[in-house]
Parts: C-alpha cells; sequence; structure tokens
C-alpha cells in the first residue's frame, strides 16, 4: 500500500495544497489584487502539482521521481513569490512551499 509508505509525504503535500489555497484566496480579498496576480497563479500552479503527485503517490505511480522534480521547481517557485509579499498567509506559503520543495528534492533523487 503506497499511501503507508508515502505517509509523511501524503501529509505535506496535502498541506501545501491546503496552504497554497488558503493563500490564493486571501490574495483575492487584497486591495491591490493586481499587485498579487503572480502570487495567484502560482499558487494555484503549486495546489495542483501537489494534489497531483499526491494522486501519483496513492497509485504506487512509477513516475513519482519525475513528478516529484517537476513539483519541487514548481513549489520553490511559489515560495520565492510569496516570499516577497508581507501578508502573513504569503510567508506562511512561502515557508509550507520550501518544506514540500525539499521533501520533493529527497522523492526524486
Amino acid at each position: 500500500m503506497a499511501h503507508r509508505i508515502y505517509a509523511n509525504e501524503l501529509e505535506m503535500l496535502h498541506e501545501c495544497v491546503e496552504t497554497c489555497n488558503y493563500c490564493l484566496e486571501s490574495c483575492l480579498e487584497e486591495k491591490d489584487v493586481q499587485m498579487m496576480v503572480d502570487c495567484i497563479r502560482l499558487d494555484r500552479e503549486c495546489a495542483a502539482a501537489c494534489a497531483f503527485l499526491a494522486e501519483a503517490m496513492t497509485r504506487d505511480s512509477a513516475f513519482v521521481p519525475e513528478l516529484a522534480r517537476a513539483c519541487a521547481v514548481i513549489c520553490k517557485a511559489c515560495a520565492q513569490e510569496c516570499g516577497k509579499h508581507k501578508h502573513a498567509h504569503c510567508q506562511e506559503c512561502a515557508r509550507v512551499c520550501t518544506e514540500c520543495a525539499s521533501m520533493c528534492d529527497r522523492l526524486a533523487a
């Protein structure tokens, strides 16, 4: 059962999905939404990538290393963009995405 093998990793991926989705929704409520467009787009991409990787892991896909590599790239980009903004939701998202990227790097190795 792949979900037991990857239990900690799945938990991290789900946390990243939730955090990115929360950041995305919070960004939409900011006064200057236009300034948050890149953050919103990357939050959406990151959440989707993490969700897809988690799904692949539960199927014990042979492509987990490749998907994890791509997910790490996306998580790093999201963390970098969110880190540019002072909002608490962006800072938290940057932290979680950085942790998730590190975990994905380990999976890809």
